[in-house]
């Protein structure tokens, strides 16, 4: 249940159907009593800095995670960047420390590594092609 000390996850991108973030994390706080929630918000390209500078004024964020098409501006508009979102030139996700200062990071790479993982593949000094709908993409694991 969302009440006023509810933390909030902004969930930023454009377009927001087909975020599955909501539907993933908000169960699980709720069934471990998590006094937080994941918010899809809708953000065009050209709004994307001003609205996220004013997100992170508001005293009840955590954080934020980042999809298409603003990983790679992200990365302009953070105090710190983890070597990972470093090396891969975007970020997904962001951390609002206590100070205030925000970091970013990058687990695009790993979750997709697991996620192999889990189909019982070994990627162990193995190339791999990565198709989406941004191009195409090569990696050694």
């Amino acid at each position: 249940m969302i009440r006023g000390t509810t933390t909030l996850i902004a969930h930023l991108g454009y377009p927001t159907e087909s975020f599955k973030a909501p539907m993933i994390y908000n169960p699980w706080f709720e069934s471990r009593g998590i006094d937080d929630v994941v918010m899809p918000m809708g953000v065009k390209a050209e709004d994307y800095p001003d609205v996220f500078r004013s997100l992170f004024r508001l005293t009840n964020i955590r954080g934020a995670l980042v999809t298409m098409p603003h990983k790679i501006t992200t990365l302009g508009l953070l105090d710190e960047i983890s070597t990972t979102a470093t090396i891969a030139g975007s970020c997904n996700a962001v951390l609002r420390r206590p100070d205030g200062t925000l970091v970013g990071d990058m687990f695009d790479g790993a979750g997709f590594v697991r996620g192999v993982q889990r189909k019982g593949r070994d990627l162990a000094g193995a190339r791999v092609l990565v198709v989406g709908s941004g191009g195409v993409g090569s990696a050694i694991a």
